[in-house]
């Protein structure tokens, strides 16, 4: 079992920054890939950025490839995502989740399916 607490969403103007944790207990947290999702009014959810569990790998959506940076840090149960340059198509409530595999690849890894654990979400809203 796997609990997740967003936390670091909050206003900013396009090209800012802001940095999202991910709180997470649970015993098998080092063996999971974890990733974050978001999802915007009107449109579906989607993947954002994942990290295997020993964080060797990271997979991101296009959308915000070279722009977000996610990481994590096993032995503080912390999962983050760094967000710079900001655009307004970046607002949305962004989610952690986690997954009941340690590896895979992007086309597996991207698919909301795969994670069975959830954050409640954290709001970011990009302003102009």
């Amino acid at each position: 079992q796997v609990q997740l607490v967003e936390s670091g969403g909050g206003l900013v103007q396009a090209g800012g920054s802001l940095s999202l944790s991910c709180a997470a207990s649970g015993r098998t947290f080092a063996g999971n890939v974890m990733a974050w999702f978001r999802h915007a009014p009107g449109r579906e959810r989607e993947f954002v950025a994942a990290i295997t569990s020993r964080g060797d790998s990271t997979y991101y959506a296009d959308s915000v490839k070279g722009r977000f940076t996610i990481s994590r840090d096993n032995a503080k149960y912390m999962i983050y995502l760094q967000m710079n340059n900001l655009k307004l198509e970046d607002t949305a409530i962004y989610f952690c989740a986690a997954s009941f595999l340690s590896t895979g690849n992007y086309d597996y890894l991207s698919r909301d399916t795969n994670y069975g654990y959830w954050g409640q979400g954290t709001q970011v809203t990009v302003s102009s």
